[in-house]
């Protein structure tokens, strides 16, 4: 590989010490050199421009995205160079071929992907979970990939269908446990679980994990302790609440992160405090916090915002005919209106507003709440009778949590503490939010001064590869993997986000590809963005590396 300079920039080396001028050479995939006037076969210049570690996000959804899209779009175009899929449990593997209807309508209800996406982009050419990443590493990725295994594909692959409707006998819990233990030695980030009352999955039944023994789960958990690396990411729901998943961690002696604390009136407040008493006692855990308003654009086509109550999760029973028919039944609308009054993550009117539409243009970017008042109802009857008139098609853009300024701002500042939920891969049809690291670098560091730079960079750097154990990344250090991001303090934003048709089987998705700031960006010292332009979709190279025995090497 030959030799790169990135000259004239400032350092800001990934530990949260300050920066420093300094020209950075790169050799053979590493930073073979740091000082002043140092000189390469080319050169990149870095005046006026920050240069950092490549940011690390923890918290993706790219288990199947990776097989047609190694680039990770759109995380490449905001100076992400590694990321770890598989959270919330939802891997793609292990799996048998009776089961990858399962596992793609799995991911369709709870993580919004296309099935007939799904069916023409992944392969299938494997059973385990090291089957998977090494269909992964044949085919190769831009950016460096890890990934968890997922509770879920694993008690689907030993239970079959019984685990959506009962808990695991012990044989199965100990054959679920060798298959972690396969993972870990193939190279699994670590294990993931979701028991969140929002994770629904096929027919409006609870994801198969949430039906799991805690038990179940630690001893599980036990296995990548065993391992001696590794971490457990955990969604929140019953049996892991503030205060318990702190003595599981405990328990299991491994790092704990858990999604997610999210800035909402009331509850950033109280697992800000439970958090700051539990480190005073020392702990593991890392709550995933995220400096992302949570906007999604839904359609009642597939109403994945009101999938906790049970008069919307019964549609999912049956066919579309079915469907309108109860949104036209002014009984079901009152049962529905009255149970969305109880749920866990309130549904908050006043947060949505028209996105788009075919039938009634003229009332785009109107709020929802405006719109019931001037036909005297309420703001579910207006949204199911404006999207009835448009073959249920209509798009709602809604602001659905972590839009309390003020708990964002206060959660940037605590210690131990990550940064996550990007939820990057999923959701794609609704949000996107791989622009978390530009929007911090932006909105909150630059514009808000909420947190200093160096800090900032920290937490998009060297304190993730330090709660995985990533060797040799996060940090610009002479001798560390040259994973670099080359920006401008002074312009980084993360652009504007927009719909493409760009996935197998002519899927759509919202995208973020034209992000301010970033100049460079170098995954193992190769250069997938120069000048602001961005090469990672259409390289014939592909740098990234999945880890081995947990440790990007």
């Amino acid at each position: 590989m030959s030799e790169i300079v990135i000259r004239g920039g400032t350092v800001i080396d990934g530990t949260g010490s300050e920066g420093f001028e300094a020209d950075v050479r790169v050799k053979d995939g590493r930073i073979a050199e740091i000082g002043r006037g140092l000189t390469g076969g080319r050169e990149l210049d870095a005046s006026g421009h920050v240069v950092t570690p490549g940011f690390i996000d923890i918290h993706t959804h790219y288990d199947a995205q990776v097989f047609w899209d190694p680039a990770l779009t759109p995380s490449c175009f905001h100076g992400v160079t590694t990321v770890v899929a598989g959270n919330c449990g939802f891997s793609v593997a292990p799996t048998r071929p009776e089961d990858h209807e399962t596992i793609a309508l799995t991911l369709e209800k709870v993580e919004d992907m296309n099935p007939a996406t799904l069916a023409a982009g992944i392969p299938w050419d494997f059973e385990t979970f090291p089957e998977y990443l090494a269909s992964v590493e044949r085919r190769g990725t831009v950016l460096n990939y890890a990934a968890y295994i997922g509770h879920t594909a694993l008690r689907l692959f030993h239970m079959g269908d019984d685990a959506y409707e009962r808990e695991a006998t012990d044989d199965e819990v100990a054959a679920m446990a060798v298959s972690v233990q396969e993972a870990m030695a193939a190279g699994a980030a670590g294990l993931a679980t979701s028991f969140a009352p929002t994770h629904i999955g096929i027919g409006g039944r609870p994801i198969c994990s949430r039906l799991a023994a805690k038990s179940e789960f630690e001893t599980l958990a036990m296995e990548v302790r065993k391992a001696g690396r590794g971490v457990i990411e955990a969604t929140m729901g019953d049996g892991f609440a503030f205060d318990q998943i702190y003595d599981f961690q405990r328990r299991v002696g491994v790092p704990v992160t858990y999604t997610a604390l999210l800035a909402m009136p009331g509850l950033w407040q109280h697992g800000s405090k439970v958090h700051a008493e539990q480190r005073e006692q020392g702990t593991g855990v890392w709550p995933q916090i995220s400096c992302r308003k949570i906007t999604m654009q839904v359609k009642l086509e597939e109403p994945f915002p009101f999938d906790q109550t049970d008069a919307f999760a019964a549609l999912y029973q049956g066919n579309r005919e079915d469907r309108v028919a109860a949104y036209r039944d002014p009984a079901w609308r009152a049962k529905a209106l009255e149970q969305l009054k109880t749920t866990a993550l309130p549904t908050r009117w006043e947060n949505f507003e028209l996105a788009e539409t075919t039938a009634h243009t003229g009332l785009i970017d109107r709020k929802l709440v405006d719109l019931a008042a001037e036909r005297g109802e309420s703001p579910l009857d207006t949204m199911i009778a404006l999207s009835l008139d448009d073959d249920l098609k209509t798009r709602w853009r809604y602001i659905q949590a972590n839009d309390d300024e003020e708990g964002i701002e206060h959660l940037l500042q605590q210690e131990g503490m990550a940064l996550g939920l990007s939820d990057a891969g999923a959701h794609v049809g609704m949000l996107c939010d791989a622009p978390l690291p530009t929007d911090l670098l932006g909105n909150w560091v630059r514009e808000r001064g909420v947190l200093p730079l160096e800090t900032a960079v920290f937490k998009l750097t060297g304190e993730p590869a330090s709660i995985f154990q990533f060797e040799d990344r996060g940090v610009v250090r002479e001798g560390a993997w040259a994973d670099l991001t080359v920006f401008d303090p002074m312009t980084v934003a993360p652009g504007p986000i927009r719909r493409v048709v760009d996935f197998p089987a002519n899927g759509d998705r919202l995208t973020a590809d034209q992000p301010s700031g970033i100049r460079h960006v170098l995954v193992n010292g190769v250069p997938i963005q120069v000048d602001g332009e961005s090469h990672a979709t259409e390289m014939d190279e592909r740098p990234g590396v999945r880890p081995q025995q947990g440790a990007f090497r």
